[in-house]
């Protein structure tokens, strides 16, 4: 008779012929060779029991808002990352701390508006990030510098903003033109008479009235610092100068005292 002898027998059977749940897979994805796909959960962070071996983490289309401090679980062999059509509006800067293996990252169509070069920092073997369509409307030059191995950018539809500030990343685009999608796409917003021009059609007449030679914090508190020592040192310079050349100018009259011939007077 075996298992189909009673309606108990049958419904243990069955669960035994139904597969097991993979330890490594969140009940909100579906899992196979290494690939996590956690996409359309209405998920709102990323899942915590992720297997230690995936590779590919599909988490696209959730309500993720913010990734905060360590976000991710410890996955040393992530290769490519995709968190498209989520409501991301903030990275910390210790978000993909643990994702050094990475060589593709998706960011597209958030709400992301401003970007840390710290979040990027452990992302060594990054070559793939995508930014498009997200609210950027400027992008701090240390971001990219974070990136050694970055051959891929998507930064087009985001509102970029063609003034002073958006100097330090249009000369890496002038740069790094080969690495650049969708170039046609790259668009200014503000101000209104740049609206919808070419970023990478700018020239260097554009940034005429910038100031080339801005000075950074550390500058300044080194000028408040050399700034008053230089004063004191000039002091005492001219100080000690001038007794020097006093000194010189007696030292020259002296021998014409020693000189002068005496008179002698008759008696």
């Amino acid at each position: 008779m075996g298992c189909w002898s009673s309606p108990s027998t049958v419904l243990a059977c069955l669960l035994l012929l139904r597969p097991l749940p993979s330890p490594g897979c969140p009940a909100a994805c579906r899992c196979a060779s290494g690939e996590a796909d956690c996409s359309e959960h209405a998920l709102s962070e990323v899942p915590k029991s992720l297997s230690a071996n995936t590779s590919t983490l599909w988490l696209g289309y959730n309500f993720i808002v913010v990734l905060g401090p360590r976000s991710f679980p410890a996955l040393p062999g992530l290769l490519l990352l995709s968190l498209p059509h989520n409501r991301l509006g903030l990275i910390h800067s210790q978000a993909l701390v643990g994702l050094g293996a990475l060589e593709e990252l998706d960011l597209s169509n958030n709400h992301l508006t401003v970007l840390s070069p710290e979040t990027f920092l452990p992302l060594t073997n990054l070559a793939k990030l995508n930014l498009a369509n997200n609210r950027l409307g400027e992008l701090e030059p240390g971001v990219l510098r974070a990136l050694p191995q970055l051959r891929a950018l998507h930064l087009q539809n985001n509102p970029w903003v063609c003034s002073c500030g958006i100097l330090p990343l249009w000369r890496w685009l002038r740069h790094n033109r080969e690495k650049v999608q969708e170039k046609s796409l790259l668009l200014c917003r503000v101000p209104e008479q740049l609206n919808d021009y070419p970023i990478l059609a700018l020239g260097n007449e554009s940034f005429r009235q910038c100031q080339e030679a801005s000075l950074s914090t550390k500058h300044y508190v080194a000028l408040l610092i050399i700034g008053p020592f230089s004063f004191t040192a000039s002091i005492f310079f001219c100080t000690f100068m001038g007794s020097v050349i006093v000194t010189y100018n007696n030292l020259r009259k002296e021998p014409y005292f020693w000189r002068r011939p005496h008179i002698f007077r008759g008696h």
